[in-house]
């Protein structure tokens, strides 16, 4: 776990980098690590305290940094990793709501910018961090099932997106998961119809992910417990009518007994 943490966060920060190391193009790259650049104040300066503190683990301090490249310098070409720099350190900090905010205003204002896949892959990734086991509210794993399908969707050939094709599937097979454990509840229950709806629900929404035999097995079981019940219930109801009649009063017709007239 901790070493998947440790390569996670230097992907993080090798793109926190990219942007810098793509303009050595750019007429002011020969300057851009002079003292003169990076004396304090500077855009490049705090980038590159902020990519620091980053990288030190200092992420609330990164905040600080990319927030002030962001607002005193929002025309720079930096302003906008700046702006994935916040993102960036608050999902490594667990601050997933705060992160989410940076991701989704960084897609809503730079909509044709090429880093917007990986902003919506990290939306997604704000969700699926946020995951509950089986037996809880499954609404994050929604959400982040929701954003990949739409990175994928709008960016089919995108890296970000075959990443996010994985993670979609961990996050279907969870649900399946989800709707398996309320299904096994009810049929240990004896609520036989509720488990079979469940059942079936997987069998349609969630094929391939590992359960499909499992599935059609309680789905079979099922409806033999459920056919059985019907029986049993028809047989009892067979038998409380005829129990019914035979309690029924009877009258006779004594021999002899006044008939009424006929004819008239």
């Amino acid at each position: 776990m901790i070493k998947t943490l440790t390569i996670r966060r230097s992907c993080i920060i090798t793109f926190l980098l990219v942007f810098v190391m793509t303009m050595s193009g750019c007429g002011w790259w020969k300057d851009l690590w002079s003292r003169k650049q990076m004396s304090k104040g500077t855009p490049e300066a705090l980038y590159q305290s902020g990519v620091a503190a980053y990288q030190d683990g200092r992420y609330k301090k990164a905040v600080e940094y990319f927030v002030r490249v962001k607002e005193e310098n929002p025309l720079h070409p930096l302003a906008l990793q700046a702006e994935l720099g916040i993102g960036d350190a608050h999902f490594s900090n667990e601050e997933y709501a705060e992160a989410e905010l940076a991701y989704t205003d960084f897609v809503s204002l730079h909509p044709t910018n090429e880093n917007v896949p990986y902003a919506m892959y990290q939306l997604g990734m704000c969700h699926y961090k946020q995951m509950g086991s089986i037996d809880r509210d499954q609404l994050e794993t929604v959400k982040a099932a929701r954003e990949f399908e739409r990175l994928m969707a709008r960016y089919p050939s995108s890296k970000f997106a075959f990443l996010a094709e994985q993670k979609l599937r961990e996050c279907r097979k969870n649900m399946a998961e989800q709707e398996f454990y309320v299904g096994e509840f009810y049929f240990k229950q004896g609520k036989f119809q509720s488990a079979l709806k469940r059942f079936q629900t997987i069998a349609k929404n969630y094929p391939n992910l590992g359960l499909d035999y499992k599935v059609k097995a309680y789905i079979d079981e099922t409806q033999k417990r459920m056919l059985k019940e019907k029986e049993k219930k028809d047989r009892d109801e067979k038998k409380a009518a005829a129990d019914a009649m035979k309690k029924l009063p009877t009258k006779k017709i004594e021999s002899g007994a006044a008939r009424p007239p006929q004819g008239q």
